[in-house]
């Protein structure tokens, strides 16, 4: 069971997330409707009001909620120590929601603080599936975790150390490709992306589940740090590029929420792990290499190094023609100008793929968009000395040129989808706190939960 969550309790504090004061105050004694009208609590989305009983103790707290069902992670947030159960929940909110809801708002990145207090505590409400809850909140957590960790701490080898220990958990296969063998092995892209750093590039192979069971591959991006190479990123654009490795981290959470709820795949997990640095070794804006798929790419850039990873790892993937290909990646700075942060969109030519995510998206309260893999910009993706070029001259739809960059390298696969995720909060909300997030986690997880049931 997740820490912010309890099976049962004696006497928990009352949790009410309202909609409709009246009748609200109608359900309350007359002490404690008074209070309410004395502090000036009015419902609004957010308000929080912490009710105290004859004793002076905590009889209740009450909460507005309006649009955002994770608002109930202010709960969690503001509330002092003890233990709470849900009362009443606004139409919509189902008590597996609350209940997530609740302990997204408990999470803390604590590595590098004392240790804090500890957060309130939540009675699982009786309708509501505990251990999934408590699966999901700590996939998101887990998510999070990599990603707030800083690069001194969190380079190739330290994702590698989280992929083999999860691995490990889940009795899986798994294997690595270090350095110069990645050249032997035919993965010359992310071997040039990873030279310049002193960190040596890594190819992370992760594999799970049951022979014959559907294909499913997931490829994430793990670049742990991203100076944008010799293309050098401002320093402002340096600040948060932590978090380049978020679609690595998202999709070892969804491997792990796969394999922990045992669905019914044939799992891999393919991650290039690799630090963007600035060196002599590193590689240089009109260099040209040959993919592990044969094309061959110039370099327009090499702050776009993340579609030269996923393209060698995309192209190992595709040989074993999965039936569902997904690869995560904070690729693009073009997707967040045309969705913003919290809509990470989505690209695929599957129109059934697309209408089951965004249906599990709305369902989860997880949103994603979808763009279009507009094929009237492929030739953008010419150049003038090699198969494909990184960075096309083209000032536009660079999100879209992204994910048609990548679909060069998936011929075999049955269906294949893209998302182009900022892996980051930068509004802070109740239940996302600025800085790394699971963007998408939740959405992906129910598309294959849907799709591959646990036998």
């Amino acid at each position: 069971m997740h820490p912010s969550l309890v099976k049962g309790a004696r006497h928990p504090v009352p949790l009410y997330a309202v909609e409709d004061l009246k009748r609200l105050l109608q359900r309350l004694s007359a002490r404690e409707a008074a209070f309410l009208k004395a502090s000036g609590f009015a419902a609004k989305e957010g308000d929080l009001r912490l009710v105290p009983s004859a004793k002076g103790g905590l009889a209740l707290a009450v909460l507005g909620v309006k649009r955002d069902p994770l608002a109930l992670a202010a709960f969690a947030e503001r509330l002092p120590e003890g233990v709470y159960r849900y009362e009443t929940l606004p139409e919509g909110i189902s008590p597996n929601l609350a209940a997530l809801a609740f302990a997204l708002g408990a999470y803390r990145f604590g590595r590098y603080r004392a240790k804090g207090k500890p957060p309130p505590k939540l009675v699982v409400p009786e309708e509501a599936d505990g251990e999934e809850v408590s699966r999901i909140a700590a996939a998101v957590g887990f998510a999070r975790d990599l990603i707030n960790t800083p690069a001194n701490d969190m380079g190739p080898e330290e994702l590698a150390a989280a992929a083999r220990a999860l691995a490990k958990r889940h009795r899986a296969e798994f294997t690595e490709i270090t350095g110069a063998t990645l050249l032997k092995q035919n993965y010359p892209l992310i071997h040039a992306v990873g030279r310049g750093s002193a960190r040596p590039p890594l190819l992370l192979d992760l594999r799970w589940g049951r022979a014959g069971a559907p294909i499913v591959t997931l490829v994430g991006k793990g670049v742990c740090f991203d100076t944008g190479g010799y293309d050098l990123k401002s320093s402002a654009g340096m600040l948060t590029m932590k978090k380049d490795m978020g679609g690595a981290a998202i999709v070892l959470a969804l491997a792990g929420l796969a394999m922990d709820a045992k669905l019914d795949l044939r799992l891999r997990v393919l991650i290039p792990a690799v630090e963007n640095s600035v060196s002599g070794t590193a590689y240089r804006p009109s260099d040209v290499f040959k993919s592990r798929k044969g094309l061959t790419v110039e370099v327009g850039n090499t702050d776009a190094e993340g579609r030269l990873v996923l393209a060698d790892a995309l192209a190992e993937a595709d040989r074993e023609a999965p039936d569902l290909l997904i690869d995560v990646a904070t690729l693009t700075g073009a997707a967040r100008v045309a969705t913003g942060m919290e809509l990470p969109p989505f690209f695929t030519d599957d129109e059934m793929l697309a209408a089951e995510l965004m249906a599990h998206a709305a369902e989860t309260h997880d949103p994603v968009w979808r763009l279009p893999l507009w094929r009237g910009y492929e030739p953008t993706l010419d150049s003038a000395v090699a198969d494909l070029t990184n960075a096309p001259d083209y000032g536009y739809a660079g999100a879209i040129t992204a994910a048609l960059f990548l679909n060069r390298f998936v011929e075999k696969a049955k269906s294949w989808m893209h998302l182009d995720v900022a892996a980051w909060t930068d509004r802070p909300k109740p239940g996302r706190p600025r800085g790394a997030e699971a963007t998408a986690l939740r959405a992906l997880y129910a598309l294959l939960k849907s799709r591959f049931p646990a036998r």
